[in-house]
């Protein structure tokens, strides 16, 4: 006090972040007087009296409920203890990729996540358990949630049989908690794209309506897959895409709009460049073999429905288009053929300019088409580049075999049923994302979303990042207790491909291997169809093929041992667990991002580890003097957060006030130092 500058210092939180806890703050900040004398309560009949007539008091009205979805709620309200611990030896350019995969059981990840990306997240797709009656049905556990994670790994009990009496019940227990959370993730203007089929797509779309508001809502899109089964009756050949937005009153108030690119542009764009390259600027020879050329493609391929873009000028390809006023009573004035010098017709609609002085501008930008003389009435040149994007269609057509034919070449074997396709996650990407986006798919299973974000940030040099979560189920064990023929062929195969890797037979093992094996055919020059090349010549300077693998694991820290604020000079760290596991926790409870950069750093022979130089610095070796931290904090990369565990003082009270008043020292001389401990 007396005008010192305070270092804040305080115990590591041990537990994740409950955002409802937010919500309650932002509650006594809107209505301080429903806050209970003396506490932190909020007085329920007193909020009631200040929300008057915007308070539903009817005894009848209408709610979705089920058996368990009190104890879902409290699910997604309870903290996690547990940690993500970095596994190094399976990630891809650690040092520099900023794309996270995390193996683990995803409501106890969403829960971890919540401080480092909460409202950072852009777009959200995920493939649940569709509930098909053998599909895996996560089983979560109000005790130890570690432990109820181990042994969901170890599939015991998983399929949630259609004779079982809580069918719907258990689903709908599974996926609300996970929902509350990953609604927290989202930015103001990002969206979920939830992928489910007739099975549950009725109870996931009141569950969403009740979890991200009715009013965000955007569309229930129809995937058509053109996958045949079995069935007696009627051979069912699509899912759905269910769609809702964080907040569309923010997209409606920015003016934010949808748009997808048109399919088939790139090879209509290419034909234009070849033919300009034989005939340089004969653009009428090139408009009369551009003509040639769209009626030699098949009818189902998307560049034909462009094929009206069949004229060429220096521009590039345009379509000579109706030049009169939409809806007719336009206006009507004189224009003159540039060779006659004779005034054209008059569209009987008027002209689509408003002014002369607008049509002459037109017309000097060469905007405008004229015929041979003047008899004819003008076109108005719509060039293709200029109309490249459109509202997206509620339908897509896509046959499924296409991807599962993909990935089989690419990993030399099928080794997944049904994968989704990455050029339809990557369309369904283009209509929410920004080259800076932050993807996350926590049902993430083939790493499919990893793949299409991949294939975005190829198509434009962007720079988004991907989150990957995916309970790592237990190959062996789903071989054990499947029946169906085919399916054994898939997963003998996955088996073969870990084994072949020398590495644990599961999903997770085989996902990461897709996502490296895809980075590496994005870089080469030999991609399959309908996939952009990579000219080496025009390399993106910022594609980021990597990925930081974590695992969920129980907390670093002996917690039957610890008590916050208790002062301790033992080792609260348990034995096994390296500096750099302490540290992603640390970077977790601080709310830090995990693909932030880490450096070991070093003063009189003392080692310590440093985040983004600054963003955090943590001192975990025995051996810390005062003289180690006045160097640390007059560096150029003056920490803005500094970690030192307990057992580091030794006891020493000194040592530890002497390496606060060093600190305070720094804190005068610019930034606030935060000192946290455990």
């Amino acid at each position: 006090m007396n005008g010192r500058p305070e270092v804040k210092l305080d115990q590591l939180d041990t537990e994740s972040q409950n955002p409802d806890s937010s919500r309650a703050e932002r509650l006594r900040e809107l209505f301080p007087e429903a806050v209970t004398e003396g506490t932190d309560d909020i007085d329920f009949d007193k909020l009631r009296e200040l929300l008057g007539e915007h308070i539903n008091t009817g005894k009848e009205r209408y709610a979705f409920t089920w058996p368990g979805k009190h104890e879902a709620i409290r699910q997604s309200q309870t903290p996690s203890t547990a940690t993500l611990r970095p596994l190094k030896e399976k990630s891809v350019d650690w040092d520099t990729t900023e794309n996270l995969y995390i193996e683990g059981d995803n409501l106890e990840v969403l829960k971890l996540l919540q401080r480092s990306y909460h409202g950072q997240v852009d777009m959200i797709y995920i493939d649940p358990p569709y509930n098909t009656g053998n599909d895996f049905v996560y089983k979560d556990s109000f005790g130890d949630t570690i432990e109820n994670y181990r042994e969901q790994t170890g599939q015991e009990h998983a399929s949630n049989p259609e004779t079982n009496g809580r069918f719907h019940s258990n689903w709908l227990n599974m996926m609300y908690p996970r929902l509350r959370l990953a609604r927290e993730l989202l930015s103001e203007h990002g969206a979920i794209f939830m992928s489910i089929d007739d099975s549950e797509a009725q109870n996931l779309k009141a569950i969403a309506n009740e979890i991200f508001g009715e009013s965000n809502f955007v569309a229930q899109m129809v995937w058509a897959a053109g996958r045949k089964n079995d069935s007696k009756y009627v051979s069912i050949s699509h899912e759905y895409v269910l769609i809702y937005v964080k907040n569309m009153s923010a997209l409606k108030k920015d003016g934010t709009v949808w748009r997808k690119k048109k399919d088939g542009l790139d090879a209509i764009y290419a034909e234009y460049e070849r033919l300009k390259s034989i005939h340089g600027n004969d653009y009428k020879s090139i408009s009369k073999e551009l003509k040639s050329w769209y009626k030699g493609l098949e009818n189902d391929n998307p560049s034909k429905k462009h094929r009206h873009y069949s004229s060429a000028d220096d521009k590039g390809i345009y379509f000579p288009d109706n030049i009169s006023w939409p809806g007719g009573g336009g206006p009507r004035y004189e224009v003159l053929h540039p060779k006659t010098y004779k005034p054209v017709p008059i569209p009987s609609r008027g002209w689509l300019f408003g002014s002369p002085q607008r049509m002459q501008e037109m017309i000097q930008e060469g905007r405008v088409e004229f015929g041979s003389d003047e008899t004819k009435i003008p076109c108005y040149k719509r060039y293709l580049k200029e109309t490249e994007y459109e509202v997206p269609y509620s339908v897509i057509y896509k046959d499924g075999r296409a991807a599962s034919k993909r990935l089989a070449t690419l990993m030399g074997s099928k080794v997944f049923d049904n994968p989704k396709d990455e050029e339809v996650i990557a369309e369904l990407l283009s209509y929410v994302d920004t080259p800076e986006s932050i993807i996350l798919d926590f049902f993430s299973g083939s790493g499919t979303s990893a793949h299409a974000t991949m294939l975005r940030n190829l198509s434009d040099n962007g720079h988004r990042r991907f989150i990957m979560v995916q309970l790592p189920e237990d190959l062996d064990s789903n071989l054990a207790s499947t029946s169906k023929q085919s399916s054994k062929e898939v997963l003998q195969n996955a088996i073969a491909l870990c084994e072949s890797l020398q590495e644990n037979h599961t999903i997770c093992t085989i996902a990461e291997e897709r996502i490296r094996r895809a980075a590496q055919q994005l870089k080469s020059n030999t991609p399959p169809a309908n996939q952009p090349t990579l000219d080496e010549a025009a390399e993106p300077l910022h594609l980021d093929t990597g990925f930081r693998v974590f695992a969920l694991d129980s907390s670093n820290l002996k917690s039957d041992e610890y008590t916050p604020g208790q002062e301790l000079d033992i080792d609260l760290v348990k034995r096994g667990r390296t500096n750099e596991d302490l540290l992603f926790e640390v970077m977790l409870r601080w709310g830090l991002d995990l693909s932030l950069p880490v450096e070991m750093k070093e003063c009189n022979g003392y080692e310590y580890l440093s985040v983004a130089e600054g963003e955090l610095v943590c001192c975990m070796n025995d051996g810390l003097t005062v003289d180690v931290i006045e160097h640390i904090v007059s560096a150029d990369d003056k920490p803005r957060r500094v970690f030192i565990p307990d057992h580091v003082f030794g006891g020493q009270n000194n040592l530890k006030l002497n390496i606060v008043d060093a600190l305070r020292r720094a804190s005068s001389e610019g930034q606030e130092i935060e000192l946290r401990t455990v």
